[in-house]
């Protein structure tokens, strides 16, 4: 936070600390001394079925005649606190079920513990039945409910679509959109703000990246069927975690006290893809189970399994153009030199590719007493990535352009590359949190312990390329498949020389150990009751990039690209041509690795130069105030959170002298240190017009840190001399870049009509400073020599305000409706942003069968620049189908349809005509049986 001047003195944060410092001091006593005045008993109850096998998360309980509230846990728990001798009447409301009144009586300072029962026995088994039902009813209640504005996936809803992972999970709820790799969902974005200005938790537990350098969890290494629920944040309060300007995901994974009693599922799948005409085997099961101990304790024991192994690929060509000012180009037609928008590179790409994903959970939950209970929450995923890449890499230098409007041109004297990829990488993430809750007297205590751990492994990795020169080609640019005609030798393997072997074993390392401690007290003030909420956080992060690199190129005799022929691969994009074997590649470098020639300098300036380790230290307070009056509630307070960071790395420089035909490479170390505090205050608040109908409001402010390959302390310097001129250029790193800071204004009309529906409209507003971007900074004054220099740095500010609309409605004949949309109008530069995101479902079921269509769609977003032109993503909507078939109350046969409209991916530069990058992945077809027991 920078310094803020008021009525022309400068407030530092030094002042900021001290003045956070008092006020928390003087909430407290104020919220001690209001909280004595009426604190008595409280009243403590669950709410489930009359057979006590469906337990009711989302709730509303509550006692108008003291303006008090509260909503139902995922054990169906409740407790209303500081209530006075007397005999009140409780209201509990479920949206798809009739509201239920309950008498209570508070005698000598003590309430009975309540048992309250929802439904009739036919009403409760006709819902159950029903599942898609069942899980709306689940999500609307905990949305409803909520203290902020949120969106929920329960887990009933997660088995109802043909969803993967936790990512294409969350594409459902408005304002959400998913970017995807290979045609499946990996990053989620909110409202169209980049995934890397988001936080994921999981059972409260920050979650660091798998990959290197950047912020975004890749959620796609989070199978579903270990998701008991996901909630999207959109608006923060005090006690959560600032970072998340797009909103704050929250994972949680399966509790015994979900269920009831011992329970156990087990799915078996196979899923066929008609790219690559493979079918993939996928696995789970769940238990669940509640020992009772003596004195009435109790122990939850839960666990999850999920494994899937996908064989796949995709067929993809890229672009890289630019204005190629230094190719002598001239119309062959009227003889004139011309300036056209023309290729300097064309990529032919075909994939082979098996993932692997393993999943495992075991939680743990004792409850000690009716005012002590504990728990361990633990997650681990393993996601492997196993893909071999043949590419054909086509580089232009000179040509003649044929037709202005075709944009089709001969060139000659071209180069050509044929090279693979063969890669293994293996991606986990571990989450361990150790906590629990007690009621000491009148005050409430929250606290956990946790720890995560992302790695992301390359090991052996190897690219090898085969070079071939003085090609005559021709190419047609306009279109989004770029078409070109390569002469004989393209195709010959002969003529394709082994010219460099990249042998890499790399690794990336995020771990974050925290303790969170949170304490509440009731209170009443001027006719409002409430609570008074104060807490504190500790955050240490570290993150590792190691990079071993071996380039290798010399000692390679004659080897030639036909000493690794293979047949042609099928590739649905145009002629590729032979391909190369990916085991005689491997049995070549194992056998001969020993005997290639090394270049250490350009090995180490990848090796040293990518290598870094960032270290964050994030210390947080809070003060809190949720307080009900009559219609209102409100949550206020603010939070302060001082963050310390330092990273290490290199200044690698290269200098190459052709004149002298020498190099010479430096490396020093470089060692960076940078803290920065935020004062964070917020506001929500919720205005019931009546039981179905509210409205929300809130002011928030959120901060996002950089990515850590932004930050970073590395300097990449090249130096090259030739005929006694040097050119310098240089990437580098910066450590001194500011955090992204935004202020959010949010407004939301929401509406819940008869037993199962919602129709919602919400206005949302965000300005963000700091925005970070990629320039070229060598005349900012601190490059002096430099030709070129590129760096990441704070480029000002960015607005965004968008309009979020949603529509939910069961019907009592077994159709189920649901869209969104979310319109948006932001700043040009910002970036992964779409103007239109929607979603529609259509559902019918009965008793005994389930079917769901669903179709998303997200307009074009613009990503990045290259070559003076930006980058877009083509607008992209995907058709997907589901059904169900209840063989009898335990025993489900399914079935889903992928990508039925066969969608591919598509990048373009500039206009649409010019392509970036095209890629096509298939439909998939994936057919299962479910076993669940009792």
């Amino acid at each position: 936070m920078k310094n803020l001047t008021i009525k022309g003195k400068v407030m530092t944060t030094h002042f900021l600390r001290k003045k956070f410092k008092k006020h928390a001091i003087s909430l407290s006593c104020a919220a001690l001394i209001c909280a004595g005045q009426s604190v008595a008993a409280d009243i403590t109850g669950v709410l489930m079925s009359a057979d006590q096998n469906v337990k009711f998360e989302g709730a509303l309980v509550e006692i108008k005649s003291l303006n008090l509230k509260t909503v139902t846990q995922r054990n169906g728990a409740f407790k209303l606190s500081g209530v006075e001798d007397g005999i009140y009447t409780l209201d509990i409301t479920y949206i798809g079920f009739n509201s239920v009144k309950q008498t209570v009586i508070v005698e000598n300072q003590v309430a009975k513990p309540l048992v309250i029962t929802l439904g009739e026995s036919d009403e409760l088994e006709e819902v159950v039945a029903y599942a898609q039902r069942s899980s709306q009813m689940d999500a609307l209640n905990r949305q409803k409910n909520s203290k902020n504005l949120k969106s929920v996936v329960s887990s009933e809803s997660i088995g109802q679509f043909a969803d993967q992972n936790a990512a294409e999970a969350l594409q459902r709820l408005p304002g959400m959109f998913i970017q995807r790799d290979q045609g499946e969902g990996r990053f989620v974005g909110i409202r169209g703000i980049d995934p890397n200005l988001n936080n994921v938790t999981i059972n409260g537990a920050n979650i660091p990246a798998p990959e290197a350098g950047v912020r975004s969890v890749a959620m796609d290494v989070i199978p579903s069927e270990l998701i008991e629920g996901l909630e999207v944040s959109k608006t923060v309060t005090p006690d959560m975690d600032a970072d998340a300007i797009g909103g704050s995901i929250e994972v949680k994974s399966l509790s015994a006290f979900d269920r009831n009693g011992r329970t156990f599922s087990v799915t078996a799948q196979a899923r066929y893809s008609d790219l690559t005409e493979e079918v993939s085997p996928k696995l789970s099961g769940s238990f669940t189970d509640i020992i009772h101990l003596d004195k009435g304790q109790q122990l939850g024991v839960a666990a999850a399994v999920s494994w899937l192994e996908r064989k796949f690929g995709s067929h993809n060509v890229e672009t890289d153009g630019g204005w190629l000012e230094d190719m002598e180009i001239e119309d062959a037609l009227t003889g004139d030199d011309v300036e056209v928008f023309g290729a300097e590179e064309i990529e032919q790409r075909y994939y082979e590719i098996t993932r692997e994903r393993l999943g495992v959970a075991l939680n743990l939950d004792f409850i000690a007493s009716a005012t002590s209970q504990f728990y361990l929450r633990t997650l681990y995923s393993e996601f492997s990535d196993d893909e071999f890449r043949l590419r054909n890499e086509y580089k232009f230098s000179d040509g003649k352009l044929n037709s202005n409007t075709a944009n089709s041109m001969s060139v000659v004297d071209a180069e050509m590359d044929r090279d693979t990829k063969d890669r293994y990488e293996v991606q986990t993430i571990l989450s361990t949190v150790l906590g629990g809750e007690q009621q000491i007297d009148t005050w409430h205590l929250e606290y956990n312990v946790g720890y995560s751990v992302s790695t992301e492994e390359e090991p052996s990795r190897m690219d090898v390329t085969f070079a071939g020169e003085e090609l005559d080609l021709s190419y047609l640019t306009s279109g989004p498949i770029p078409t070109f005609q390569a002469p004989n030798s393209g195709i010959d393997m002969s003529a394709f020389e082994m010219d460099e072997i990249e042998a890499n074993d790399n690794k990336a390392e995020d771990s974050e150990l925290s303790f969170k401690f949170d304490m509440s007290h009731p209170i009443s003030f001027l006719n409002m009751n409430g609570t008074a909420q104060f807490g504190l956080k500790h955050r240490g992060r570290e993150k590792t990039n190691d990079m071993k690199v071996s380039i290798y190129d010399g000692g390679f005799d004659d080897i030639t690209a036909a000493d690794f022929e293979t047949a042609t691969p099928s590739w649905g994009l145009g002629d590729f041509g032979p391909g190369l074997s990916r085991a005689e590649l491997q049995q070549f470098m194992a056998q001969n690795r020993s005997v290639l020639e090394l270049n250490e300098n350009e090995s180490n300036v990848a090796s040293k130069g990518e290598s870094y380790t960032s270290e964050e230290t994030i210390n947080a307070l809070y003060a809190m105030f949720d307080m009900n009056y009559q219609n209102w509630q409100i949550i206020a307070g603010v939070r302060f959170e001082s963050t310390q960071f330092a990273t290490n790395g290199n200044v690698v420089r290269l200098d190459v002298n052709d004149d002298e035909d020498t190099e010479t490479l430096i490396v020093n170390g470089w060692n960076v240190e940078k803290d920065y505090d935020h004062f964070l205050p917020s506001v929500n608040v919720r205005y019931d017009l009546s039981d179905n109908l509210l409205m929300r409001f809130a002011y928030t402010n959120t901060i996002s840190r950089p990515n850590f390959s932004d930050s970073a302390a590395f300097q990449l310097i090249e130096v090259e001399t030739e005929d006694g001129e040097s050119e310098v250029i240089a990437e580098v790193g910066n450590p001194n870049l500011e955090a992204y800071e935004a202020s959010n204004f949010d407004f939301s009309v929401e509406y819940y009509p008869g037993q199962l529906g919602v129709i919602s409209a919400g206005l949302f507003h965000k300005n963000i400073d700091n925005f970070i971007v990629k320039q070229e900074v060598q005349d900012n004054g601190s490059w002096s020599g430099f030709d070129e220099v590129v760096q990441s740095v704070n480029g000002g500010s960015a607005k965004l305000t968008g309009l979020e609309l949603a529509y939910t409605k069961g019907f009592d004949s077994g159709w189920l409706l649901s869209a969104n949309t979310t319109l948006t109008d932001a700043s040009d530069d910002l970036p992964s942003q779409s103007d239109t995101i929607a979603n529609v479902s259509v559902a019918y079921e009965t008793d005994k069968f389930s079917t769901r269509l669903t179709a998303s769609y997200k307009s074009e977003a613009f990503l990045f620049e290259d070559a003076d032109r930006r980058v877009f993503e083509d607008e992209h909507q995907q058709l997907e189908f589901s059904a169900k078939y209840y063989v009898d109350d335990n025993s489900i046969v399914y079935f889903n349809a992928v990508n039925l409209t066969d969608e591919s991916y598509y990048l373009y530069h500039g206009t649409r005509n010019y392509n970036y990058q095209y890629e096509e992945y298939g439909r998939s077809f994936e057919i299962g049986f479910t076993y669940n027991g009792l």
